[in-house]
């Protein structure tokens, strides 16, 4: 499997996991969303929140050479059902992205400046491997507040999906 083919699978797993996931705490009530299950920002809404660090600020932005601090706090999303939709779009665009990359971009760096105008240089291929570890990383720990919470916690394994995919006709 080459690296395009291997990150487009990454892509539609972080879309189906993230429609899995939005699925599950749009059942919770108000007073469970917002219960301080000791997650990061304490909430379910904080760390939904922080997945968007990962699908729409952190890596677009590198491979576009802008620090992704500059407008993070701004782009957290206050309001539940717009910070659903908002999770969804950025999960569709992954694979569209990915599918922009030249074979050689694989191999090159992602160049970029810090908030405090450094410039910085990182590994292209490895900067994608750990932008998805990170998104997985906060799905995992919506999963473990549905368990605290006494809800229902999807399926959101890759190799799940890939079965599941394989059942489709």
């Amino acid at each position: 499997m080459d690296l395009t083919e291997y990150f487009t699978t990454l892509a539609r797993y972080n879309v189906w996991a993230t429609g899995r996931l939005l699925d599950a705490v749009a059942a919770l009530p108000e007073d469970d969303y917002r219960r301080d299950v000791g997650l990061f920002f304490k909430s379910i809404h904080g760390t939904l929140n922080h997945l968007r660090v990962a699908d729409n600020i952190w890596f677009p932005r590198f491979a576009e050479g802008r620090s992704p601090r500059m407008a993070l706090n701004a782009e957290l999303e206050p309001d539940r059902a717009r910070l659903a939709a908002r999770l969804r779009a950025d999960a569709t665009r992954w694979a569209p992205l990915i599918g922009t990359f030249a074979a050689p971009q694989w191999q090159d760096t992602l160049n970029y400046v810090t908030t405090q105008g450094v410039p910085t240089s990182v590994p292209f291929t490895p900067t994608l491997g750990h932008v998805f570890n990170h998104g997985t990383h906060h799905r995992g720990q919506v999963t473990a507040a549905l368990t605290a919470l006494g809800q229902p916690a999807p399926v959101i394994d890759l190799v799940y999906m890939l079965v599941e995919e394989q059942k489709q006709p």
